[in-house]
């Protein structure tokens, strides 16, 4: 992949990222009064006055230190139940991230660990989970030192991202004595990502190919050229290795995790590995992160679902007690319009490098055209065109290639949850129409001017023929292109 691709597709990828957060030293604050412990990555944290707030620093994968928060009740009592929480996709998330979840959790009698993502060895281009488990791992056994903590019941609570992360951890140390999964994926990352942006292309509107073949093969073609890390990782053989009790936790409106496949993924993996400790909870009205939403997941709010809380800290006070639940669904049924697809690698013929070579094929034969016009005219050298379908084709299929190339970027970097396409007009957003508009007129005008340099092929100077040549050269290539990617398709 060369550094051209890698700097015009990067962007596809920057609104995902969190700012970057760092330690955060404080001391816990008296009893009754709000605990505030100070946070480089914004705003000190400030928790409730039933609440106490400890910062600890502990050593991730490789050594890396990092920084985090306990948070207690202050009326805990000895031997209490401990949880980690481990953050969803961004580079450097703080802490402040999950503090619901950590407040709400610790007043179930709970201690939860929440700490500043790593930045380092995490970005755009590199990803690993195994190394990421390995920092969740670290923050286990800070939790597990804490005063009034029960080293044999501190787990991990996992979200989106950190679904994946949660189980590999836990699968790793027999430290871990309990899973809970919120929005967790059982299938490779780049499907769940084609899933996403695809249901926020439908919610807008929007069918047919662009969502058919564009996305899908954009997103292939990205992950092709290394720039979405661990594109195919299978997480069943992780979940199927647990012997843990397993909490699953979804909203009945995750845009962002398929909610009817990803449940029934876990229990067939976990089934398959002879764990039957599992509990499925469904949330209504419930988002991705399973907080309330007042639209279908579009937005979220700050309140997480009525009864969430409530939940994890009555299963994990039952789960380490000794009284691992048997196999329990309950909650209403998840909304997923649409199933998942299977995205494996591309063939050879549909790699990132050859696309890349057809992609500069076709700009330079497309462009050459109207460059060696003005040249000509600069010398005092014009002649009249062969056919005025060339400059057609030229100039159609420049802007086709450049302009469905630069729309598919934006609806990528756009797509998730409610994608922002334009207007649609009959399934199809006026921007793609006219995109397919042009190539239809682009293929049509590749006949013209191959006919009409036939009929004139006495008359044509050289360098004509060269120019003409080159021009019909990516006229040929870009009918299989267009295909492909789906101008050409309704």
């Amino acid at each position: 992949m060369t550094p051209h691709l890698l700097v015009v597709t990067a962007a596809l990828f920057l609104s995902a990222l969190s700012p970057p957060a760092g330690p955060s030293p404080a001391e816990p604050s008296p009893a009754g009064t709000p605990s505030s412990v100070s946070s480089s990555a914004g705003p000190p944290l400030v928790v409730p006055a039933d609440l106490r707030a400890v910062p600890v620093s502990f050593g991730g994968s490789e050594g890396l230190p990092l920084h985090g928060t306990v948070l207690s009740p202050i009326a805990a009592r000895p031997g209490r139940p401990g949880v980690v929480l481990v953050h969803g996709a961004g580079t450097g998330t703080p802490r402040t991230k999950l503090l619901t979840e950590a407040v709400e959790f610790a007043r179930q009698g709970l201690s939860v660990l929440i700490y500043d993502k790593r930045s380092k060895g995490y970005s755009l281009f590199e990803r690993s989970y195994a190394r990421l488990a390995g920092d969740a791992l670290g923050a286990v056994t800070a939790l597990r030192s804490q005063p009034g903590v029960d080293p044999a019941k501190v787990g991990l609570w996992g979200l989106s991202e950190g679904g994946w992360v949660a189980p590999l951890a836990a699968s790793r140390s027999r430290d871990v004595a309990f899973v809970i999964v919120v929005g967790a994926n059982s299938g490779p990352p780049l499907r769940q990502q084609t899933w996403a942006v695809a249901a926020g292309l439908r919610k807008a509107g929007v069918s047919g190919s662009l969502v058919d073949r564009a996305e899908p093969h954009m997103y292939r073609m990205i992950a092709d050229g290394g720039l979405f890390p661990e594109p195919y990782y299978d997480p069943r053989p992780v979940i199927a290795a647990l012997r843990r009790p397993v909490l699953g936790i979804w909203g009945v409106h995750d845009l962002l995790t398929p909610p009817e496949e990803s449940p029934r993924g876990f229990a067939e993996a976990l089934e398959k590995g002879g764990n039957r400790h599992y509990t499925f909870r469904f949330f209504a009205d419930a988002d991705h992160a399973a907080h309330r939403t007042p639209d279908g997941g579009v937005t979220r709010l700050p309140e997480l679902a009525p009864g969430y809380a409530a939940l994890v800290g009555t299963w994990v006070h039952g789960v380490t007690a000794g009284e691992p639940p048997g196999t329990r669904w309950s909650g209403p049924d998840p909304v997923q319009d649409a199933p998942t697809v299977p995205m494996d690698p591309p063939a050879g013929w549909e790699s990132s490098n050859v696309q890349l070579a057809a992609l500069t094929l076709l700009v330079v034969a497309f462009a050459a055209y109207p460059v060696v016009a003005l040249v000509r005219r600069l010398r005092g050298r014009s002649r009249t065109p062969v056919t005025r379908a060339a400059r057609l084709l030229s100039a159609g299929g420049l802007t086709a290639v450049l302009g469905s190339f630069c729309y598919l970027t934006y609806l990528l970097m756009t797509g998730g949850k409610l994608a922002t396409t334009g207007p649609v007009l009959a399934g199809r957003p006026l921007v793609w129409l006219a995109l397919q508009a042009l190539a239809v007129a682009s293929v049509v005008a590749v006949v013209l001017t191959a006919l009409a340099w036939r009929r004139n092929a006495a008359s044509v100077p050289a360098g004509e023929r060269v120019r003409l040549g080159l021009l019909l050269c990516g006229g040929l290539v870009f009918v299989p292109w267009s295909l492909y990617w789906g101008l050409l398709l309704p």
